[in-house]
């Protein structure tokens, strides 16, 4: 087979190739750990989009296993997940179920078109500060939609979609909170976080999920379960049904369209970076967007939501042994026999429980450790999360993204020609530039050196990330050249973070030298010397050189001459 062929053939195929017995097993049982851990999840999801609790199950089962399936990563796991419901949200609220599918079924083409045309890339044109405030802005909002039933306030209106009439809404009807479901709530959010610190190997969802529904059931509870108030889960598999299409909603639907399409492919890429890291493999993105986009196409024929990765399950895929591919497909097909032969147990499920689960969910989607180091990384950065996160929570996704990526181009217009000099040549300057010059300088076998050119901002940092897989195979000490580097942002700092941690994994060391006024200014005030240490960010090529030589000293190697 060609290499040119073989790029896009899907991860499972390629996996099955030397699959084995043993592989088999421990894809079995991490996929069933999966399924269970998606169950309540894929419930909650829908509930909180304004769906039914199955319309989650139908999508988690089709999803899940066409990504599996047809994707380009090995251990990726997709879904409906959080990341969707402030957008599915207000789809609904505008333009009905049917213009959610319509939304769904045209993100889905987006994405295959750009898994096929390898414009996957555009993803990573997105600045990290964006996405830490939507993302932040999104947990957030997925939390205020669970005070309702986490409390057991019981309303004689319909719950606002905006964020501040929600809140104001629900603090005017605190008083008819229930006390039974609150006891309920916290117990289970406490059993939660309790068990994920002392058996982090059991997923503690899976436990808060069978100890709550049976400690209300025994204790008779008062609380609203799904049965009470959907009904109950329908048993048997989904209906395929082809939605009803309407013309006129077309250029309306284009932007959370785009929207859908965009955060599905930058949340699928991010899950399978974050697989990669934990397993050593490396996925194929235009594989993956290709799968995706087939997953969004078939998900509304069932009458399920938008579905990308989900970096909280893929996890729990890794750590419960996933091998290959095979392990997300067990995974959809244990929420199927859950589906056919007990239903009935999931509609006696608390309303209050799969509450408690989503704000467990929303605090560790939230990466609020990433704002304390983003705040260090100059005002431009900081004004751009502060927009992104204002409007993701108070207006919606779309404007905010919208917002985030044209004030982000202008900050990056800004930037660059910030750092475009006119000088008269010296001496002086001559002589200086001798110290950063790699000619006459002999680099010696146990080093490395990669220079960085030009503004080193979101859009470009790809050019790194793409050595991460090299980094076994460099030599032991790697120098990161950045005389030229005329700019840098909390997208590129964040490159150069992962690039440092890459070659840590696999014991080389990253020295940095000659960066510019701006960039030094940039690394001072994120603290990047702890990253890297403070002796290894150097002031030019000849004393990374001398550094490089007294490392290998240290390390004992007879051979290093300075």
């Amino acid at each position: 087979m060609s290499s040119g062929s073989k790029r896009w053939l899907p991860a499972s195929v390629i996996a099955l190739g030397d699959y084995s017995v043993s592989k088999g097993i421990a894809d079995l049982i991490a996929g069933v750990t999966v399924g269970l851990v998606a169950l309540p999840l894929a419930m909650a999801f829908a509930i909180s989009s304004g769906m039914s609790p199955q319309a989650g199950i139908y999508c988690a089962i089709v999803t899940g296993f066409i990504i599996s399936a047809l994707g380009g990563s090995i251990v990726q796991i997709g879904g409906p997940t959080g990341a969707f419901v402030v957008v599915v949200a207000g789809i609904i609220t505008r333009y009905g179920v049917d213009g959610l599918f319509m939304c769904t079924m045209m993100a889905g083409v987006i994405l295959v078109v750009m898994g096929l045309t390898g414009t996957g890339t555009t993803v990573r044109y997105i600045p990290r500060p964006v996405v830490i405030g939507f993302t932040n802005g999104i947990a957030l909002v997925i939390a205020s939609t669970q005070v309702k039933d986490f409390f057991g306030i019981r309303l004689d209106v319909p719950v606002p979609g905006d964020f501040y009439p929600r809140m104001r809404l629900l603090a005017e009807h605190a008083s008819a909170a229930s006390p039974a479901t609150i006891g309920l709530s916290v117990a289970v959010l406490a059993l939660i976080l309790v068990w994920n610190r002392l058996v982090p190997r059991v997923p503690g969802y899976i436990i808060a999920l069978v100890g709550g529904t049976v400690a209300a059931g025994l204790a008779h509870l008062p609380v609203d379960t799904i049965g009470s108030r959907f009904g109950g889960i329908p048993p048997g598999f989904p209906a395929i049904q082809v939605p009803h299409f309407r013309p006129e909603l077309m250029l309306s639907l284009l932007s959370p369209t785009l929207t859908i399409a965009m955060l599905g492919a930058i949340e699928s890429l991010l899950c399978a970076v974050v697989a990669d890291k934990m397993t050593g493999t490396r996925h194929n993105s235009n594989v993956e967007l290709f799968a995706q986009g087939i997953a969004n196409i078939v998900s509304p024929l069932v009458g399920g939501l938008p579905a990308t990765g989900a970096i909280a399950r893929t996890a729990t895929n890794v750590r419960s042994g996933a091998r290959t591919p095979v392990a997300g497909m067990v995974h959809a097909l244990t929420l199927l026999v859950i589906l056919l032969f007990a239903s009935k147990l999931a509609g006696s499920v608390p309303m209050a429980v799969l509450a408690a689960i989503l704000m467990v969910v929303a605090a560790n989607m939230g990466e609020w450790r990433e704002i304390p180091e983003l705040w260090k990384q100059g005002w431009t950065d900081r004004l751009v999360w502060m927009v992104t996160f204002a409007l993701t929570v108070f207006a919606d996704l779309t404007v905010a993204v919208e917002a985030g990526m044209i004030l982000a181009a202008l900050l990056f217009i800004r930037r660059v020609s910030a750092t475009t000099t006119v000088s008269r040549v010296t001496g002086d300057y001559v002589e200086r530039g001798r110290e950063h010059a790699l000619q006459g300088k002999h680099i010696p076998d146990y080093a490395t050196v990669i220079r960085i050119h030009g503004p080193f901002l979101f859009g470009a940092t790809d050019k790194l990330t793409d050595l991460e897989a090299e980094a076994s195979a460099m030599p032991e000490i790697v120098i990161l050249r950045l005389r030229n580097m005329t700019a840098i942002d909390a997208t590129g700092l964040r490159a150069i973070q992962n690039f440092a941690d890459a070659l840590r994994r696999t014991g080389r060391t990253l020295l940095l030298c000659g960066a510019p006024s701006q960039p030094t200014r940039m690394m001072e005030d994120a603290e990047f010397h702890r990253h890297v240490g403070g002796d290894n960010i150097l002031p030019n090529v000849d004393a990374a050189l001398r550094r490089a030589a007294d490392l290998m000293a240290s390390r004992g190697n007879a051979s290093v001459c300075p």
